[in-house]
């Protein structure tokens, strides 16, 4: 395992899994600390096709008892992500801008997120078809024609460990949505984060931007009532 707990903590500077998710989202807040994070985790390896921190989370963060957390394996996320993937070309008919949107009422830290997004970006060519119907360019185009701002992530996640891991692996990977931190029941909510790529390029990090608790928000994301605590 690449990002094994020994790993993860020298990269993050600290002596205890423990204190992880406030060193992560400590680090994330600001663009230099965000980016220089973000590229030591890419020194160790750049395979972002699945979530690096799934054993370390499951192993040191998941609140099992209280919360129930137990994440889904990688190789489960891959399968789900291929029997839910909608055809983009009917997405793209109902949006009428050719743009998709993905949402997870309880993304923990992205796994089945990540599968999603890797499935987009490797199959994007695959959605340019001819007047027949026919696909006008093969799979390997994708790496031509993958926009990630024709692409938006929805996730939600209640508890406080996870929220940091699923903002992290949004931003690295160039992601554009939104992160709400809320019980997706009752839609109490904690914070709202903007994960915005505003370019073409897919290999950009995201910035991560949180979001005022004001009424347009909370009418925009069908927010209850703003907490600090969950009842």
């Amino acid at each position: 395992m690449q990002f094994d707990v020994e790993t993860v903590n020298s990269i993050l500077g600290i002596d205890d899994a423990y204190k992880a998710p406030d060193k992560i989202m400590e680090l994330i807040s600001g663009k230099e600390s965000r980016e220089t994070l973000f590229q030591k985790f890419l020194n160790v390896s750049s395979d972002l096709s699945f979530d690096w921190f799934h054993q370390y989370f499951e192993d040191e963060q998941a609140q099992r008892k209280k919360m129930k957390q137990d994440f889904t394996p990688d190789s489960v996320a891959r399968l789900l992500s291929r029997v839910v993937n909608t055809n983009i070309a009917r997405v793209s008919k109902a949006n009428n801008d050719g743009t998709h949107t993905y949402f997870e009422p309880t993304a923990g830290t992205g796994g089945i997120l990540i599968s999603h997004w890797d499935f987009n970006r490797r199959n994007d060519a695959l959605n340019f078809k001819g007047k027949n119907g026919d696909h006008q360019l093969p799979k390997w185009a994708s790496v031509l024609t993958y926009d990630p701002r024709r692409y938006w992530y929805q996730a939600e996640e209640m508890s406080d460990r996870a929220v940091p891991f699923l903002l992290f692996n949004m931003a690295i990977r160039g992601m554009n949505g939104v992160v709400i931190q809320c019980d997706a029941l009752t839609r109490q909510t904690k914070d709202i984060w903007f994960i915005r790529n505003d370019t073409p390029d897919p290999s950009r990090f995201s910035e991560i931007i949180k979001l005022p608790h004001t009424e347009l928000w909370a009418k925009e994301f069908d927010v209850a009532e703003w907490v600090t605590e969950f009842k």
